[in-house]
């Protein structure tokens, strides 16, 4: 039984793959290769949060690009909060195990561009502001 409620892990689970797709569509590039790359990198996850990912499909926010970024980024803010409160062990150790999924994603075709630089950025923000 998950410690998360169906809404919380809605929300990791769009922090997470969302943040993923911000890096991917950032620039041009194989979204296979990209897509391989950020599911492999999520074997950095805990076992009860890989679980918790892969529950069901993920949701991104609607609209246009730039709501689907403020969604997703809103989604990280919210993530690190819901950790705080019910995983200690697993907010600590969240931020790197998503920028590592970030990174991985971003450098899947063997080079990492400016405007994915870019979109890693405001994930780290996302992750490491209070509220």
């Amino acid at each position: 039984m998950s410690v998360y409620t169906e809404d919380e892990g809605r929300t990791l689970r769009t922090a997470v793959f969302g943040a993923m797709v911000l890096v991917s569509t950032a620039e041009p590039g194989s979204l296979d290769e990209e897509s391989h790359a950020g599911i492999r990198a999520m074997a950095t996850f805990s076992p009860g949060l890989r679980q918790v990912l892969g529950a069901a499909r993920p949701e991104l926010p609607a609209g246009s690009t730039a709501d689907v970024e403020a969604g997703v980024l809103d989604a990280l803010r919210r993530s690190v909060r819901i950790l705080a409160a019910k995983a200690p062990a697993e907010a600590e150790a969240f931020p790197s195990a998503v920028l590592a999924v970030c990174e991985e994603v971003a450098a899947a075709d063997g080079n990492v561009g400016t405007a994915e630089g870019a979109v890693v950025g405001k994930v780290r923000a996302a992750l490491t502001t209070d509220g």
